[in-house]
């Protein structure tokens, strides 16, 4: 039974032929993947303050992003919106006013921060990178599970990709969607940050009570003296052990080698 072979040169072409096909598929999928986003810094928590980033990347080989347009939601208005300097960049934070007042810390606001608004001192975002563009915002609200900020980016040749267009249940993903911050759970910690260190006076009247009960503190130390004594003799009866093991096994085999040679 004859079985006939490939050619070399067309096997090589074919593989080249698919080489190309998957190359363009992952540059494809990468550019489709490549949206303006906000990502949190730790935890956003309801009620809560959090630090994010807005992630600009520039999806154009011929032209540099130069301008950024972040927009906030007033029907669940943010009373503190900070934008972080970023150097080569200029920021501009525009506020508008609430038709119904905002209470902070016991002080009624009447206007909220709308818009935040980054613009290019020099060449911007290049093509092939990205920038982020750092944000302190407080106070999230309690009522909503994330906060859709639409944004408008604009190009050096000046184009302008909006993205703006909100997710739907169930449906694909849009072309051009707009980030979505989403926030996690409310929180003790109102200012955010993840856990936080004792208080002071948590730690004091610890200390108070170590000093009363000196005891109690002996006992505590013998304890855990005597865990630690319990753990390392544990570690060093295992440690012998598989010692034993290895001798017996090197043993074993020195005792085959032996009667192999005495049989030849």
């Amino acid at each position: 039974m004859s079985v006939s072979r490939i050619p070399a040169r067309v096997s090589t072409r074919a593989a080249l032929a698919g080489g190309i096909v998957l190359s363009s598929v992952v540059l494809l999928s990468g550019t489709a993947f490549a949206h303006v986003s906000v990502q949190p810094q730790g935890e956003a928590a309801k009620g809560g303050y959090a630090t994010v980033n807005i992630k600009v990347p520039n999806e154009r080989d011929n032209a540099s992003t130069v301008k950024l347009e972040v927009n906030f939601p007033l029907d669940h208005p943010l009373a503190s919106v900070m934008p972080q300097p970023v150097p080569g960049w200029k920021a501009e934070v525009t506020k508008s006013k609430l038709d119904k007042p905002l209470e902070l810390h016991g002080k009624k606001i009447n206007e909220a921060v709308s818009k935040v608004t980054w613009t290019a001192d020099g060449s911007g975002i290049a093509p092939g990178f990205f920038q982020t563009f750092p944000l302190s915002l407080g106070q999230l609200p309690e009522d909503v599970d994330q906060l859709v900020l639409k944004s408008i980016q604009t190009y050096s040749n000046k184009e302008v990709v909006r993205w703006i267009e909100e997710q739907k249940e169930g449906a694909e993903e849009p072309q051009n969607p707009a980030p979505v911050l989403k926030l996690s759970a409310a929180s003790d910690d109102h200012h955010g940050g993840g856990a936080t260190a004792p208080s002071a006076t948590a730690t004091a009247s610890a200390g108070e009570k170590a000093g009363h009960d000196g005891k109690a503190g002996d006992h505590e130390e013998k304890t855990a003296a005597a865990s630690s004594s319990s753990s390392s003799s544990d570690t060093t009866a295992r440690i012998l052990g598989v010692i034993g093991i290895l001798v017996g096994v090197a043993g074993v085999a020195f005792g085959v080698l032996a009667g192999r040679r005495r049989s030849a």
